[in-house]
């Protein structure tokens, strides 16, 4: 029989992958039927219950089944992503704080996005593409700022290095933004992060680069957890920390650029999941990568069905929302007596 107190009183790594993935897993799909019922519209939660019955008006079919439904699995989607990537980037980094939204990948998208929106493009055909070449390019530049040789001998020099980048690219991108009307009121909406008005043809065009990234990690997860145990072990069981550290990278860029694409910057998603994964099942990144699968989503929806709530009818920013629950975690992880390195 399955006793609660047990289970929780166990260390981390030692409590089974599965029951805690399926704990999450339904914990998840209530929150995901809650956002469906319930927004800052003149739709109430029974009249969307109806709706999931099979019965309801045209008006709650159309809420529900045209707006509440597209923007759930949007941020279904970018919370696996963005916990995917802060994932991998702390396992390869070997950092704690390493995050897509603190180490300037996002900021590199939003950047490259500004960019295509100036010389034309608009937002809502804006080729995805384009996202994620922002993102590896900030992926790229913060990494060869912190000079990573073999692994960051110095944990903050990273972090630094992505905050620095992060604020140039953010007011190059405001500089870029005032000299067309036409691309900062396209951008407007989205610079803050949200996943309000996205469609399911959004999703749809950047399923294959979130298909891609997945098969990438599942095909690195393994030589990635043996770096964990020192390189020259890594070497030794036939992996080239080089080759995995660029694999990576792409990765993160597929992930980062194709959730920023379509739901905008979402700041500390990619801190707290990993985070909280760790917590739960320990530091083996292959039991991390599969533990933010549910928590990524969980984070994302909870936040959102909050923004239509706290601010009705209006609705506040998501990636507002996420920054008030992620500060708090960065400076816990900060201010500890002694900053941990993932090993």
């Amino acid at each position: 029989m399955f006793n609660p107190v047990q289970f929780w009183q166990r260390a981390p790594s030692q409590r089974p992958l599965v029951v805690c993935f399926g704990l999450l897993f339904i914990v998840l799909s209530g929150v995901f039927v809650l956002s469906l019922l319930y927004g800052a519209g003149s739709v109430t939660p029974s009249q969307a219950w109806q709706v999931l019955l099979g019965h309801g008006t045209d008006n709650a079919y159309f809420v529900v089944a045209e707006l509440r439904f597209p923007r759930t699995l949007v941020g279904l989607t970018v919370g696996i992503a963005l916990g995917l990537a802060g994932a991998l980037m702390q396992a390869m980094a070997r950092n704690p704080l390493a995050e897509p939204g603190l180490l300037g990948v996002s900021a590199g998208s939003s950047f490259a996005v500004a960019v295509a929106l100036l010389l034309g493009a608009s937002a809502a055909t804006l080729a995805m593409g384009v996202a994620q070449i922002g993102a590896l390019m900030g992926c790229v530049f913060v990494m060869a700022a912190a000079r990573l040789q073999g692994q960051f001998k110095d944990p903050v020099r990273l972090v630094l290095a992505g905050a620095a980048l992060t604020s140039l690219l953010t007011a190059l991108t405001s500089i870029l933004l005032m000299y067309d009307q036409r691309a900062a009121d396209e951008i407007r909406f989205w610079v803050t992060g949200s996943v309000a008005g996205r469609s399911l043809d959004n999703l749809l065009s950047v399923t294959p680069f979130f298909l891609l990234a997945g098969a990438l990690t599942l095909y690195i997860a393994k030589p990635l957890a043996s770096m964990a145990l020192g390189e020259k072990v890594a070497l030794g069981l036939g992996h080239n920390p080089k080759t995995v550290r660029y694999i990576v990278m792409l990765i993160v860029a597929l992930l980062a650029g194709s959730a920023t694409a379509i739901a905008g910057p979402i700041m500390f998603v990619g801190l707290v999941v990993p985070f909280a994964a760790r917590a739960i099942v320990g530091p083996d990144i292959r039991r991390t990568l599969w533990m933010c699968l549910p928590i990524g989503p969980l984070m994302i929806i909870s936040a959102d069905i909050l923004t239509r709530l706290i601010a009705q009818p209006a609705e506040m920013p998501l990636g507002v929302l996420t920054a008030i629950v992620g500060a708090p975690v960065l400076m816990m992880i900060v201010r500890a007596k002694r900053l941990p390195t993932l090993s």
